[in-house]
């Protein structure tokens, strides 16, 4: 029987966790400040979406054990080390995803239900099963499928009610994507030149990529900025999103203008996790900033 450290490492709990968070700030958003969402329902939301996500994450490894095997990044996981097997990792991504499906449709609603089963199919079946090898366009379609976590959390709230503002939020994180991978996929271009990936570095070289990075984020600032002309937040998150969007736009420069300094992309792809996760925090802050100082005073 494998570890249930092993299982755990399947899931890719970091990014369960950033999914999780982006979701719940969805949460909070579909309610009017000051008032808070029901709790048990914000709990049953997050376990059902997590469990998916996590489903979605084996099933990601279950399809990449071979080049798993043949990258030094991923070479340790679980299914290339034979600590978990095939068929083991099929039954406990199965599990996940039945469980959370089933949280969701008897805690939550059929729309949140339908919603997370496609963010499913869209993520392991068109993305890791076809796109990632078929097209240098995979991060930004198969991103998609990323993006939905906020829309989630939103109708498990809020249903359809304003989910035009969640949209915003879906927009912010696929715009993200692409920069955010594309920073790792410079960093890590001979391991997928090694395996034949059809990453933007590999098919169309690493100058166009850079380009493309430096388009995306000046886009990101620019998209990022709809929350607040629209309404749906004020200037605590403007000036927030502002600041953390410029860094970034610094970064997608350094890139820019140095062409063999892949420390630079590391560093990109490390401050894009951040961004992205204060940006959401910075929503969620500024919906609720009366609540918080009146805590604190």
């Amino acid at each position: 029987m494998p570890l249930i450290s092993d299982l755990l490492a399947l899931c890719k709990l970091k990014v369960v966790a950033l999914i999780l968070l982006t979701a719940v700030v969805g949460m909070f958003l579909a309610v009017p400040a000051p008032y808070l969402p029901n709790g048990l329902l914000v709990l049953s939301a997050s376990i059902g979406i997590s469990m998916v996500a996590a489903s979605a994450a084996v099933f990601n490894h279950v399809v990449d054990e071979q080049i798993d095997a043949q990258m030094s990044r991923t070479n340790q996981r679980p299914l290339p080390q034979g600590r978990v097997s095939k068929n083991q990792a099929l039954v406990w991504g199965v599990f996940l995803g039945f469980i959370g499906l089933g949280i969701l449709q008897l805690f939550v609603n059929i729309i949140t239900v339908v919603l997370t089963f496609i963010s499913l199919i869209g993520y392991t079946i068109i993305y890791t099963l076809y796109l990632k090898r078929a097209t240098p366009q995979n991060i930004v379609i198969g991103g998609a499928a990323g993006a939905t976590p906020p829309v989630l959390g939103w109708t498990a709230v809020s249903g359809t009610q304003g989910i035009e503002y969640a949209c915003l939020l879906f927009l912010i994180v696929f715009i993200w994507t692409p920069p955010h991978f594309w920073a790792l996929a410079i960093y890590r271009v001979e391991e997928y030149k090694k395996i034949d990936m059809p990453m933007l570095p590999v098919t169309h070289g690493l100058a166009y990529t850079r380009t493309q990075i430096l388009l995306y984020t000046v886009l990101l600032l620019l998209v990022s900025l709809l929350p607040y002309l629209s309404g749906m937040s004020g200037l605590i998150y403007l000036v927030i999103t502002i600041a953390l969007g410029v860094r970034f736009l610094v970064y997608a420069i350094k890139i820019y203008n140095n062409p063999d300094d892949k420390i630079i992309a590391w560093s990109t792809f490390m401050y894009s996790i951040n961004y992205l996760m204060l940006l959401f925090i910075a929503l969620l802050f500024d919906h609720y900033w009366l609540i918080f100082l009146w805590e604190i005073f």
